[in-house]
C-alpha cells in the first residue's frame, strides 16, 4: 500500500500510467467497449464494477493532462443524438475535469463513434470500467510535471 494513492490505481494500472510519455493518451472506457479488439497489442486494464466517473477522478489524481495541446481530452459522442447533447456520465466527468484540472469543456473534444475509435488506435492503453451507461468512453492526453524554465 502507497500513502495518498487512490485504491483504485492497481500496480499494473500504476505502471501504465508511470510508463505513458508526453502526448500518450489512455482511454477509459464503458463496459460495453471494444476493449480487445481496438487493443489489440495494447495494454488493456479492467476495473469491472467501477463507474466511470469514479475511475476518472482515480486517474485524475496522478495524471497531468497535456497543456501544449488545444484538446487534450475526447469523449465518443451519443450516436445520433442532437446536437450538443451530452449524456449524464459524461456531464459528470466533464464536471470532474473542470473542478479538478483546471480544463474547460471546450478543451474537450466530442468525437463520432468512428473517429473516437481512430483515436484508441494511438492510444498506450485501454482501460474497461464497469459503468453500463453506453458512449461513456473519454481518452485522456497524457502532459508532464516539470519544474519552471529558469
Amino acid at each position: 500500500m502507497l500513502k495518498g494513492i487512490d485504491p483504485l490505481l492497481t500496480p499494473e494500472l500504476l505502471k501504465v500510467l508511470c510508463e505513458m510519455g508526453h502526448g500518450d493518451e489512455v482511454v477509459f472506457a464503458d463496459a460495453n467497449f471494444t476493449a480487445e479488439t481496438l487493443g489489440r497489442g495494447k495494454h488493456v486494464i479492467r476495473l469491472p464494477g467501477v463507474d466511470l466517473a469514479r475511475a476518472c477522478a482515480a486517474l485524475l489524481s496522478v495524471f497531468p493532462l497535456d497543456a501544449a495541446v488545444a484538446r487534450p481530452v475526447a469523449y465518443m459522442k451519443v450516436c445520433e443524438s442532437p446536437v450538443g447533447f451530452v449524456s449524464g456520465v459524461q456531464q459528470a466527468v466533464l464536471a470532474l475535469l473542470a473542478r479538478t484540472s483546471a480544463i474547460a469543456p471546450a478543451q474537450c473534444e466530442a468525437l463520432d463513434r468512428f473517429a473516437f475509435y481512430e483515436r484508441v488506435q494511438l492510444a498506450y492503453a485501454i482501460v474497461q470500467t464497469g459503468e453500463r451507461q453506453p458512449w461513456a468512453n473519454f481518452s485522456f492526453k497524457k502532459g508532464v510535471i516539470a519544474d519552471a524554465l529558469t
